[in-house]
């Protein structure tokens, strides 16, 4: 039996990635519940940050990248090892807004979030405003 298909939303979120949405992703295309995958990798403006008092927003710049880029290549490694075809882009701006204006435009129907490096207070903060900011499910895998 067919059951409805779905286009899932992952962002990808600091350096920990989003390992575990991925796999969940990859389950839920296996028992053919989504067939598209849309990785966001969001990136934070890092020149809006404190740490631009003591570093310079070049060097804090090449070092958000290379922990997003390695973040995003493992992601994306658990979903090719599935073969789950997927498209990803990179954004800017506070996560949650951009998240949410992500899902919207994306017409995404579901929104996986890792949550397993989050503390128990930011994912749940996380969690709330996103609920605030979308209408789009929003799923938290932790």
């Amino acid at each position: 039996m067919r059951l409805a298909v779905l286009k899932l939303l992952i962002p990808v979120l600091g350096a920990k990635g989003a390992t575990e949405a991925a796999r969940h992703g990859a389950f839920l295309f296996a028992e053919r519940c989504v067939s598209e995958v849309e990785i966001v990798e969001v990136l934070d403006d890092v020149a809006q940050g404190r740490a631009v008092a003591f570093h310079s927003p070049a060097a804090l710049h090449r070092r958000e990248k290379q922990a997003a880029l390695d973040a995003l290549m493992k992601t994306r490694a658990i979903l090719d090892d599935a073969g789950v075809p997927y498209t990803w882009k990179r954004v800017f701006g506070p996560a949650e807004r951009t998240i949410a204006q992500c899902a919207e435009k994306g017409h995404a129907d579901i929104v996986v979030l890792d949550a397993s490096h989050l503390g128990f207070f930011h994912r749940w903060a996380v969690l709330a405003r996103l609920w605030r900011l979308t209408s789009t499910p929003v799923t938290m895998i932790h």
